[in-house]
């Protein structure tokens, strides 16, 4: 089958559909993707890109067509209209002027959702398939991370995303909890299948020691809660600082956070301001290939999202990797995230935003031995095995795409 992949992202920014698209091609299938100029996160062209560079190139024998965008800059609304436009409007422009066509147009659907709409077009033109790969509703999502409340504006981003979902062919969404607020927008469930994200094959190789060694140098001495993603509105940033706070009578707790985000710049001032220094650390992005290093060094991994209704439904995509590296965790979240790490009893959970309970589960963590550490990493990495399978999951979208 020939497919072309659409996705904003796309290596060697890191994302999913990255590992979906290989998994594809050993698979038999012809595949091409349409994305744009890498500058995720950091908001500007990655090295050897640029406005007019490198249109086009290859990925492991995927052709990869990039149509020029503009980048998000530090992540302001207006940049991010700006960029997402740039790349719906430059998209439908390639569908109407690109010389191939396609059995199928796989949408890897992170925000925004108008990127399905050159799928879409390319449907009604050439009568192919679209599937999608949903991982933010909308317009909850964007409303809460952006801390939007336009009503205007989001009842158009409301009849958007309807008419994107209802004209899709197969919606895959990465939570369970999706299913019933999609039913709710009127949309079909026969077309909604679970389709859940996995971690990422570097999670599971085996590990350098001089690389470990090198990476031991850059954290604190103690013991070490890691957060690793976005820094940004929806992780409830607010909440894991006044925790820190709470911990920091107990000098040997470290939080460490790797990654960047809109909320960055904040989240230093308070340190300083609420004097956090030995107590908070940022230690910048790394490359995702780095992750497993900080991890192995983390005696547990943080997850956090914001307390907004939109957010208890959504599992996001770094709880696969921390179970899947078996280490305990710690979440401040509600919702379906909340009872999977309760399920897998693999870690401790508070309820987003409630920050004194967040620092009584470091705390307790941290009295814990070291078999009993071991054993909630060894849970969710069991938990992940069953439940998180790649492998499975590429075969049901192999199966998925195969019968339409």
């Amino acid at each position: 089958m020939k497919i072309l992949i659409i996705s904003q992202h796309f290596w060697p920014e890191t994302f999913k559909i990255n590992d979906l698209a290989i998994e594809l091609k050993k698979m038999g299938h012809e595949v091409s993707v349409l994305t744009g100029k890498p500058n995720y996160p950091e908001g500007k062209y990655y090295k050897g890109y640029g406005l007019f560079k490198k249109f086009k190139e290859s990925f492991n024998d995927i052709q990869i067509y990039r149509v020029p965008i503009i980048p998000r800059g530090r992540g302001s609304k207006i940049n991010l209209i700006i960029n997402y436009c740039s790349f719906v409007v430059l998209s439908v422009l390639f569908v109407l002027f690109h010389r191939n066509t396609y059995n199928l147009c796989f949408v890897f659907a992170s925000s925004p959702i108008t990127q399905v709409y050159p799928a879409l077009l390319h449907k009604k033109i050439f009568k192919s398939s679209t599937v999608i790969w949903l991982q933010d509703i909308w317009p909850e999502s964007v409303s809460a991370a952006g801390n939007i409340n336009f009503s205007i504006l989001l009842d158009y981003l409301e009849r958007i995303s309807k008419y994107i979902y209802k004209r899709s062919d197969i919606i895959l969404v990465q939570s369970r909890a999706f299913i019933p607020i999609l039913e709710k927008k009127g949309i079909d469930k026969e077309k909604i299948i679970y389709c859940p994200n996995w971690a990422e094959d570097i999670f599971l190789l085996k590990l350098k020691k001089s690389t470990l060694d090198e990476v031991k140098e850059k954290l604190p001495k103690g013991f070490i809660v890691l957060f690793s993603g976005n820094i940004g509105e929806a992780q409830g940033f607010e909440c894991i600082v006044k925790a820190a706070l709470n911990t920091q009578h107990v000098n040997e707790i470290k939080w460490v956070i790797l990654g960047n985000g809109r909320k960055s710049e904040w989240l230093r001032s308070k340190i300083v301001e609420l004097n956090l220094q030995d107590t908070l650390y940022m230690l910048g992005r790394y490359p995702v290939e780095m992750m497993p290093y900080f991890y192995y060094h983390a005696d547990a991994l943080l997850i956090s999202l914001k307390d907004n209704p939109i957010f208890s439904v959504t599992i996001p995509a770094k709880l696969q990797t921390y179970m899947a590296f078996g280490k305990p965790i710690i979440g401040s979240i509600n919702g379906i995230c909340a009872e999977i790490i309760e399920e897998a009893m693999c870690g401790y959970v508070s309820k987003a935003g409630d920050y004194i309970s967040l620092a009584n589960n470091i705390i307790k963590i941290y009295h814990m031995n070291p078999e009993d550490l071991k054993k909630l990493g060894e849970n969710g990495k069991r938990y992940y095995n069953i439940n998180f399978n790649k492998q499975k999951t590429v075969e049901l979208i192999n199966y998925t795409i195969n019968s339409l």
